[in-house]
This record gives structure tokens, sequence and C-alpha cells, in this order.
């Protein structure tokens, strides 16, 4: 590798990798996204997950319900308030998503070679001959010889738990499959995926519909992730139902591209969509192996120029069980970072593994190492070129901020921002320093009551590389005399000092409104 290509030069970078890593407040610029289950629900380890980089607690609601997610939340609320660390909430739906049906929870053992029917007659028992499914569609939709893959739910691929099958026969609605390896199934919940297949479902199920307008209002989602999002249409009629259901027409939709379908149609779900989800787990069936890390670049560059957050998923499998990830684990989540993701998602490592806690901090201590050799120098040059000109406004004036503050080497971007779009574009341009994001609330009213704005934008840019929010106190309006701007500037730096992002004789780049105009300035800090 080119030493050019890394911001290190070469004698540095070899005696950097003896150092010992240092932790700081932030711990890296990449966000963690975990999810939350059985292993990570107590407020001792929520308290604990949050401390080791967990900016985005997710809910996935493809196994338990809601009261049991909402006890979970609760539990999260109060680590919040103990740890003074801010998160964000996701909801993740279940979609058109494929289950076998255990009711009996016993162990069913599958042999290499041998048969077993797929049935959408769920009164039937599950066995090694016959696994009962809740979709009475798949007869019409496989053919002989297609590929279906059985696994637990959130499989990690080390387990003996995963099975492939190859369509052999079908007879009327039930589908006769080969055994590809031998498994041992265990427990309640078995997702099936069927290889490059179209599954005649709903994107959003009424399952899916009943949990956002019940606990998802109640809760004020942040995020929704749309799960095995196909076309741009399932996020716009996903926008529709939220715009009916009051807080949550801000929440922003991820979609979640899981399979073939959705990768097909991934420039126009890019551009309906707030964010992107790979789901490298169902894509890495869907794709041959050989293509999935293409995908993963392809995907990253195209969200990083349209300025959206993309999010990684299955990065440390293997911490499921084991206190540390294997090599290929931690230099894929480093190569997630140099490829431009913005977050990684944890998924049975935070929601049923035995070490939660130290999963998030190890990703965090690799993507901190990541970020130092990332080559912002060559990614801004490409991400202006893309860009093109005249730039918009705001863009330029985003890109600008981060130009200058690489140039006087500040120590933090601070951007006033009341919809959170400026701070975003700032990220955008990747700035190696972090950008505290001062969130200015706006004052809305029904005619009955005045009300704030503000808390939904600041923890929505929990998922956003570099973004760091704080809601400014409402008493300071973001477009006002410079006066009370100065007042909000003093709370932005007394905060990157208390983080220890700042110090005394440290130089500043600020990104505010002053009046219609927008300015960047410079300022270096006295003692």
């Amino acid at each position: 590798m080119h030493s050019s290509h890394l911001l290190l030069e070469e004698p540095i970078r070899m005696a950097s990798i003896l150092e010992p890593s240092k932790s700081s407040f932030f711990p890296a610029l990449t966000k963690i996204v975990g999810t939350l289950g059985p292993k990570s629900r107590s407020v001792e380890t929520l308290s604990g997950c949050l401390k080791s980089g967990m900016s985005v607690a997710r809910f996935d609601f493809s196994w338990g319900d809601a009261e049991y997610h909402q006890e979970t939340l609760d539990n999260l609320k109060i680590a919040v308030k103990s740890t003074k660390k801010l998160c964000a909430v996701m909801l993740d739906t279940v979609g058109p998503e494929l289950q076998v049906i255990n009711k009996s929870e016993k162990a069913i053992t599958l042999k290499a070679d041998g048969l077993v029917t797929l049935t959408p007659n769920q009164d039937q028992e599950a066995s090694s001959q016959v696994l009962p499914i809740n979709f009475d569609g798949l007869a019409k939709a496989v053919k002989k010889g297609d590929t279906i893959f059985v696994g637990q739910y959130l499989f990690t691929g080390s387990e003996t738990t995963s099975v492939w099958l190859e369509v052999d026969e079908i007879k009327g609605d039930d589908v006769i499959c080969l055994s590809r390896n031998a498994a041992t199934l265990a427990g309640a919940l078995f997702t099936l995926h069927a290889s490059q297949v179209h599954i005649d479902l709903p994107t959003l199920t009424e399952k899916d519909k009943e949990v956002i307008s019940t606990w998802g209002v109640q809760n004020k989602i942040d995020f929704l992730s749309l799960s095995y999002c196909r076309h741009a249409e399932d996020v716009r009629q996903t926008r529709e139902m939220l715009k009916k259901l009051g807080d949550l027409s801000q929440t922003q939709i991820f979609a979640k591209i899981e399979n073939v379908e959705g990768l097909i149609h991934f420039d126009e779900i890019l551009q309906e969509a707030d964010g992107i989800i790979l789901s490298r787990g169902n894509l890495g069936i869907d794709l041959p192996p050989e293509k999935v890390f293409l995908f993963q670049k392809a995907a990253l560059y195209k969200c990083n120029m349209a300025g959206k957050p993309a999010v990684l998923t299955r990065v440390v499998d293997s911490m499921t069980d084991n206190l540390r990830p294997t090599r290929a684990e931690a230099t894929d989540v480093a190569n997630a970072v140099l490829d431009g993701s913005d977050a990684i998602l944890l998924g049975a490592e935070t929601l049923r593994g035995l070490y939660p806690v130290e999963t998030i901090s190890i990703v965090g201590k690799i993507c901190a190492e990541a970020e130092k050799v990332f080559n912002q120098d060559l990614y801004f040059k490409k991400t202006v070129k893309y860009v093109g000109e005249p730039m918009s406004h705001l863009e330029s004036i985003a890109s600008s901020a981060v130009r200058a503050a690489i140039k006087v080497k500040a120590s933090v971007i601070i951007c006033f921002t009341s919809s959170g779009r400026a701070a975003r574009l700032i990220a955008k341009y990747r700035p190696t320093m972090p950008v505290i994001s001062v969130v200015i609330p706006r004052v809305k009213t029904n005619q009955l009551k005045w009300s704030f704005s503000g808390a939904f934008e600041a923890r929505q840019s929990l998922i956003v590389r570099g973004l760091f929010p704080m809601l400014a106190d409402p008493r300071h309006p973001a477009e006002s005399t410079s006066a009370t701007n100065e007042s909000v500037l003093k709370v932005a730096l007394d905060h990157g000092k208390q983080a220890g992002v700042i110090k005394s004789h440290d130089r500043v780049v600020v990104c505010q409104k002053v009046g219609d105009s927008s300015v960047v300035k410079i300022i270096e800090l006295e003692d």
C-alpha cells in the first residue's frame, strides 16, 4: 500500500502500532448501534453500553412483545439519566420475514442429504421431516434447484444451528428440500431466507403498522428501520403513514437492504430514505460471497456522496460467545470505517451475546484507530468533485468550514443548527475532528400551547459519523443578535472543554447564521 494513501507517514505508522490506544470522551467518530435484548436490558449493562460508546439503541420486533421492549426502554432511560449520555431509539420492523414455527421449542436434528418438507400447515409439529412456516406462497415462489437457508434468529454463521436446503420437489403448497449439511435447530425462532426469490408479502405488515402506531408513537421513536426494503415506494408509503402519526412525522426512515431486489433498486431507495442499513447477513445469502465486498463499497460510496448515513451490520459475530473478535473481523470493522460507514450495527453480539459492553468497547477502539488513517484529503476532493459547481449555499459553507478546520488544525468544529441539516452537511465532508452540533430549539404552537422542537434533531445526529449533539437553551434563538449567540457559543466551548476535546490555545471553527448570512469563523482560545 502506497503511504500517500494514508494520513500518517510510514515511520510514524509503524511506531504507532505499538503505542497503547488512548481513550477519550468521544470513543470514536464512527457510531455504534446496539440491539437490545435478554443480555443487554438491565440498567447496569445499559449504562456500561452507553459509557462504552453505544449511541443508538435498536429494538427488534421480530421477537419479544411491546411490553418486553417497553421495560428495556424504561431501563435505558434510567441509564441515560445516570450516565448523562444521549441515546436515540430505533424501531426495527419485522417485514416480510419468513419464519419456521417450532411451537414445542424442542431441538430438531437434520441429517446431511436427508429430505425435509417445508409446509404452510402450522398445525403440524416441527420435526426432522417437517418444518411448518408462516407463509403459504413459498411453493409458488421457488423452483427446483433454488437455495433456502434456515438459521437461528440473528444467526452468526459460526454455530452449527443453520442449514442450507436445496429445493428438490414441489407438492401442492409443500416444498420438499434436500438438506446440504447436518445441523441441529435449537430454540423457538428460526428465520428462513430463499436466495434471490421474490416473496409476495407487504414490506410493512399489519403487525408492523400496529407496533409503530402504538409503541412507536408512545415512545416518539427517532428512527424506523424498514426491514426488507425492496422499492422506493416502500419508503414513500411508510412516510405517508408516519405523517399521520403526529410526532412521528419527524422520525427518520432507514431502508434496510437485505436482498437482490433492494440492491437492484438501490439508487431510487437512497433518494427517498433518510439513511441506509446494509444488512450483510441476508445479503450474504442472496449474493455470491465474492460479490459482498463490492456491493458494500459501492453502496457506502453512494450514501457518502448523497450525504446520508450508512450503517453496516454483522461485523463481530464471533464476539457473541468470545471476548475477542477474530483477526478477519477486526480488519472488517476497520475496512467498514475506511469504506465510509457512519455507524456499525451490532445484532446478536449485544442481543444474546455474552459480552455486550466489551463488544461495543472493542468495536469503538478499532473504529478510532481506523479513523486515524482515513485519507480525508482524497475523500474531500472526491466529494467536492462529485457535488460539482455551482454548489448550494449551505454545501459551500459546510465544505469551507471543514477545509478551514483542517488547514488551521482546529480541535473541534462547532455548528449552530435548528433542523440539523447544516451539521449533517459538515459531517458529509468527513472532518478529522469532532463536530459539536448545537441544536437550537424552535418554538412551535398549535394555538393551545407552546412547545419546543429540537430533541428529535439532536438525537438523530447520533447515527452520523463525527456528529456530537448538544441541545441549547431555548432562550437563545439561533438567528439573533451576536450577543446571545456568543453566550450559546460559550456553553458549547465549556461542553467541549469538559469533554476533553478543547484545551486552552486550541483553535475552533464555528459555523453559524447571523441574520440572513451564514458565517464560518476561526477562534483561538485563551487561557
